[in-house]
């Protein structure tokens, strides 16, 4: 399933936003066995800003309890085990993992603190709701 989200946004907005925002489904986990990977590279300023001013808050949240954020470069490995759908070729990308280290779901780009939240739910409910295969 594939969903795209155009947002408009006020110039200085767009700055930190992709205008299309798509989410990939493929897979099912249960929430205590997911991590969200977040792919990011040196010179990113949204990726800075994001781990400045979103990612502490994150972790604390109940979806940094369900899938706790972890990090790796655009151009570097990935973490050991971790299987994904394609490679990223956008920062930030959010990629759901599984138990196994499979792909589960994908948020390219970080459209903002308001549709963030949101999707990082839907993707966990998911995840949550739908069976093994």
């Amino acid at each position: 399933m594939v969903r795209t989200l155009s947002i408009r946004l006020r110039p200085a907005a767009a700055a930190v936003a992709l205008a299309g925002v798509a989410l990939v489904s493929a897979g099912a986990a249960s929430a205590q066995e997911l991590r969200l990977l977040m792919i990011e590279q040196v010179g990113c300023y949204i990726c800075a800003a994001f781990n400045r001013d979103i990612a502490p808050a994150y972790e604390a949240s109940p979806e940094g309890q369900a899938a706790p954020l972890i990090h790796a470069d655009l151009r570097g490995p990935l973490p050991a085990g971790v299987t994904l759908a394609s490679r990223p070729f956008v920062t930030p990308t959010f990629i759901l993992l599984g138990p196994d280290g499979a792909e589960v779901d994908r948020l390219i780009g970080f459209p903002g603190e308001d549709f963030f939240w949101p999707y990082v739910n839907e993707m966990i409910d998911r995840a949550r709701t739908r069976p093994n295969g």
